[in-house]
């Protein structure tokens, strides 16, 4: 059984990067926390943290930082039963479409929590919550991970747009697989699949996109505006730009739609529930409703 103030000591240094801000954060002295590190490091048989600026976890870390997560989450309801205040630091994988359109307005207003959020694929964002590294997620896995709750929130409907120049120089005799396999792309990064599924499913086949990659959803609509390349974006960030004229929509009849889920551990589960209302609130408010049929 690890020792709490061990686990404590753990995550504040890969919460504030450095032993000195751990310690100050937590009232004891840097000496002590160094202390807790190799006794722990000791009780596990390995490092469990990687050095450099900031402090990162290693693998074994990273799952002694997940169970202490979860020791936080079992603790936090009956610490508020009993009057004490409680902070309780979260851990959330988004994808950066969804922080940019809807998601950050659920934030707001829970004054007790302090929000970890990390920008993940919603491919991949599963991974995490397996893991243990988050505590909710926004994914597109419609299944529930083990030891998991899973509520629909809505479909983000992406366009794929470009200038009317760049659409006229690459796409005039249309959206063919030698088009495309030329025609500048916009590729958030590695994992972005977005506009690679999308064309392979117009040329009817695998295309290899010439790619800019630029890991900014609001850079993506700006190199987008500014004839860099075609790229698949958030209707909510273009239909300015689709109204005036500046972009277009390269296919109409075929938006790319993906749709979201919220996935959330079960432990804690009472703690997580008014942060899952307000995801939910804010995604019927932003996103399209999912059909039930």
């Amino acid at each position: 059984m690890f020792e709490h103030p061990q686990l404590a000591a753990l995550r504040a240094i890969l919460e504030t990067g450095s032993f000195d801000a751990a310690a100050s954060a937590i009232g004891v002295t840097p000496s002590a926390i160094s202390q807790r590190i190799k006794g722990l490091e000791r009780q596990v048989g390995g490092p469990v943290l990687r050095r450099g600026t900031p402090l990162v976890a290693t693998t074994l870390g990273a799952r002694l930082m997940a169970h202490a997560q979860d020791v936080a989450l079992l603790g936090a309801d009956p610490a508020r039963d009993l009057g004490a205040p409680t902070t309780l630091r979260l851990p959330i994988a988004v994808n950066a479409d969804s922080l940019a359109t809807w998601f950050l307005p659920a934030l707001a207003g829970h004054g007790d929590l302090r929000f970890d959020v990390k920008i993940v694929d919603q491919d991949h964002s599963a991974e995490l919550l397996a893991s243990g590294e988050a505590t909710a997620i926004v994914t597109t896995r419609a299944d529930p991970i083990a030891g998991a709750d899973c509520r629909p929130l809505g479909i983000l409907r992406y366009i794929p747009t470009a200038t009317p120049e760049f659409a006229a120089t690459h796409f005039a005799e249309g959206l063919s697989y030698e088009a495309l396999s030329s025609a500048p792309a916009l590729v958030f990064s590695d994992k972005d699949a977005l506009q690679s599924d999308w064309a392979a499913a117009r040329a009817g086949r695998k295309v290899v996109l010439p790619a800019h990659r630029l890991p900014s959803t609001r850079g993506f609509v700006d190199a987008a505006c500014l004839g860099m390349g075609w790229g698949l974006n958030p209707l909510p960030l273009v239909k300015d730009h689709l109204d005036t004229g500046r972009l277009v929509d390269l296919s109409p009849e075929t938006p790319h739609d993906v749709t979201l889920y919220w996935q959330s551990s079960r432990l804690g589960a009472s703690v997580l529930e008014p942060l899952t209302k307000s995801v939910r609130s804010a995604a019927r408010k932003a996103l399209l409703p999912i059909d039930p049929a």
